[in-house]
């Protein structure tokens, strides 16, 4: 009994310093014009699709997708239209979220592979300040990290109602990592015809394609509805108002050229705020945006100082003003994923310049990807000769170390122009600021942290479930 009540009034004594320091903090602080003050400092639900594409909403112009509570979501809060994730693999982009830091710098690049002990996650900051912190499903960060979170549920929307309660009188910081839409398919409700799908250039056009398609359009809404049911508990609370809800993915969707790929369709990703009264509705932000300053933007809004070691920037200003200028460039990155790469990205407004380690090698495919019938059926094309130019590129051989795309002119990334008279300079110059980044943010070179690859890279076939050990080969 004892111990109760010395923890309730810790926790006491934590609200209470929390809202001191956003007194002093918050002061001045506007989001559409009204001052952010600590009484005004909201909950904040943060929802994670696991390997969702860019496009796969209505809200981002996909007219056969059927997602109203995401589309209601953007309706009435502000849309991302050009936000990019720092890796298109699942735990290492996670982990890079809620850190604030580009994978390479985690200690945690790889799949699977856990976050050190001594780093600190957005939780541990939020839950220190007063915050009572909570995470639903599908974590991968390893157990130094999970810890960080003051609960969790293998349950959705069933066990939100637990976590409020749970939460007493404190302001919430909610993750939900969703296990929609990743592999396998076959459970979700169907709710979309195949024929109605468009297939993109890259993949063949058949029924197993579009079948393949149609159920991952299924998975999406069914997280979709998950996302209604938290939206409206948070109603019957008279949360809603006073919550920040995001919806984000953590990579692109799973198919072929897209997940575990530096293209946009593996690391460009739906990002969407929503905190009614305070963000405008529809609104929309058409500046290039890194999800890698999602956590110093929390912290800023929370009035908690943003660590120097953080690599990421608040633009908690964007809230309200969406016509400040976005970032000059964003990065991305490939570690290993069942096959092993070291891949390196810079996108601006209009290109993407792409630099490849391991030239000599097709790109490695993830296996659940090499599974899929959509991979199986490109498998099939390519041994009957029938593959066109953009279905063709997953498996060249060698690849190019440098790749340049013109994205006004080639939205699917399909033409390298590196080496065409027009681009060459500047894909020299992009080549050197990409150089420069990772310089500045201590990037490694690739032969100190190796592991061999247990998915075959030509047939997609998975030959062992052991995760090889990383090897340096200066040793």
């Amino acid at each position: 009994m004892k111990t109760e009540v010395l923890y309730e009034s810790l926790q006491a004594l934590q609200r209470f310093s929390a809202m001191l320091l956003c007194l002093v903090l918050c002061t001045g602080m506007t989001v559409q014009g009204q001052s952010i003050s600590s009484e005004s400092i909201p909950n904040i639900l943060i929802f994670v699709a696991d390997d969702a594409g860019w496009r796969d909403s209505g809200a981002y112009g996909n007219e056969v997708i059927q997602t109203p509570n995401i589309d209601r979501l953007a309706e009435r809060g502000l849309l991302f239209d050009k936000a990019f994730l720092t890796t298109a693999q699942c735990s290492p982009s996670r982990i890079s979220i809620l850190t604030g830091l580009y994978p390479h710098a985690t200690g945690a690049e790889d799949l699977h592979m856990p976050l050190p002990e001594g780093s600190r996650i957005l939780p541990d900051y939020l839950s220190e300040s007063g915050f009572y912190t909570g995470h639903m499903k599908k974590t991968h960060y390893g157990p130094y990290a999970n810890a960080q979170f003051d609960w969790y549920s293998e349950q959705l929307s069933e066990a939100f109602p637990k976590f409020l309660d749970a939460r007493k009188e404190a302001p919430f910081f909610l993750w939900v990592g969703f296990s929609d839409p990743h592999r396998p398919y076959g459970d979700a409700p169907k709710v979309h015809d195949p024929e109605e799908i468009k297939v993109p250039p890259y993949l063949t056009d058949t029924p197993e394609t579009r079948a393949d398609l149609a159920n991952y359009y299924d998975e999406i809404s069914r997280m979709d509805g998950q996302i209604g049911r938290f939206t409206e508990e948070l109603e019957k609370h008279n949360e809603l108002k006073n919550t920040l809800v995001i919806f984000l993915s953590d990579n692109g969707a799973p198919f072929p050229r897209a997940k575990g790929t530096v293209y946009d369709e593996g690391v460009r990703t739906p990002l969407i705020f929503h905190w009614p009264d305070h963000i405008k509705d529809g609104s929309r932000y058409e500046g290039l945006t890194s999800v890698i300053d999602l956590a110093p933007t929390l912290l800023e809004l929370t009035g908690i100082p943003i660590p120097e070691s953080m690599q990421g920037e608040s633009i908690l200003e964007v809230m309200s003003d969406q016509t400040l200028p976005g970032r000059e460039y964003t990065y991305s990155e490939r570690n290993w994923h069942d096959a092993d790469e070291h891949i390196r990205s810079l996108r601006t407004d209009r290109y993407r310049l792409i630099q490849n380690a391991y030239t000599e090698l097709p790109h490695g495919t993830p296996a659940d990807i090499g599974g899929s019938p959509s991979f199986r059926s490109l498998i099939q094309y390519k041994k009957e000769g029938e593959l066109t130019h953009a279905q063709s590129r997953l498996f060249e051989v060698p690849r190019p170390r440098i790749e340049l795309y013109d994205l006004e002119n080639d939205q699917w990334e399909i033409n390298n122009v590196a080496a065409h008279s027009d681009y060459w300079e500047l894909a020299r110059e992009l080549g050197q600021q990409l150089n420069n980044w990772m310089e500045e943010t201590e990037d490694f070179p690739p032969h100190l942290r190796v592991r061999d690859d247990h998915t075959d890279r030509m047939t997609g076939v998975w030959f062992s479930d052991e995760i090889p050990p990383m090897r340096n080969l200066e040793e």
